[in-house]
């Protein structure tokens, strides 16, 4: 009779045992993931507002990484000039959320199509987005893009979307759910221009979003008046 009690009581020592190693091994595990996620490097925000004949792209300049602030003013939109041409109104606008790395990776490609077609940016993003998917070495890049010139403005993603809004307002990052539905309840403001939306939804994005402060940079170009009507 004792013996069964001592054999119980040593199984149910064991049994603790083991399971405070477990315990033990996924805390460990649990805890050694936690460095690696805070140093990935955290979104951003960037929008595109096409209103009243203008189209205007801001960016904030936050980058962090975890729960510091790496650098305030970082340059995340760009104006790529077609080849022989000076005037800035005949320009693209690139802007990007992500990793920088990846997002200059990109940027060079789309200056690379933009090159090969002239003046149909539609159809440099889908040339872009069809290499982004397919490629080996490019479906691993981690950035979203926002593109625009004269005529339209477009939404590229690593899954090879290629999307263009109905409503004229395009966003990314982290911030861009603050700062797209603020852009579309002013739309309908017809006395505000393109770059006045724009900045009143950066200022609410930039309220709400921790990664998203309020260095932003601003860049105009004219839009068609065709794509208007």
């Amino acid at each position: 009779m004792m013996n069964s009690i001592l054999r119980k009581q040593m199984s149910s020592k064991v049994v603790a045992q083991m399971q405070a190693i477990r315990t033990t091994s996924a805390a460990s595990s649990f805890h050694s993931s936690v460095p690696s996620a805070a140093n990935e490097y955290h979104g951003t925000t960037i929008l595109c507002v096409r209103k009243n004949g203008k189209v205007c792209m801001m960016g904030d300049g936050m980058v962090s990484m975890g729960n510091m602030i790496v650098k305030p003013n970082a340059t995340k939109i760009r104006r790529i000039l077609p080849k022989g041409i000076d005037d800035p109104q005949k320009g693209t606008l690139v802007g990007f959320a992500g990793a920088t790395a990846d997002a200059f990776t990109l940027l060079e490609r789309l200056e690379g199509k933009l090159d090969e077609y002239p003046g149909q940016l539609s159809r440099s993003c889908v040339e872009l987005a069809k290499g982004w998917r397919t490629d080996k070495y490019l479906r691993r890049l981690e950035a979203s893009l926002i593109v625009a010139d004269e005529n339209v403005s477009l939404e590229l993603t690593g899954n090879g979307d290629v999307l263009e809004m109905n409503d004229g307002v395009v966003s990314v990052g982290s911030g861009s759910p603050f700062a797209l539905a603020a852009a579309r309840a002013l739309m309908s403001v017809e006395e505000m221009s393109a770059e006045e939306v724009a900045s009143k939804a950066m200022n609410v994005a930039a309220d709400m979003c921790v990664y998203t402060n309020k260095e932003f940079l601003i860049l105009n170009i004219d839009a068609s008046e065709a794509k208007e009507e």
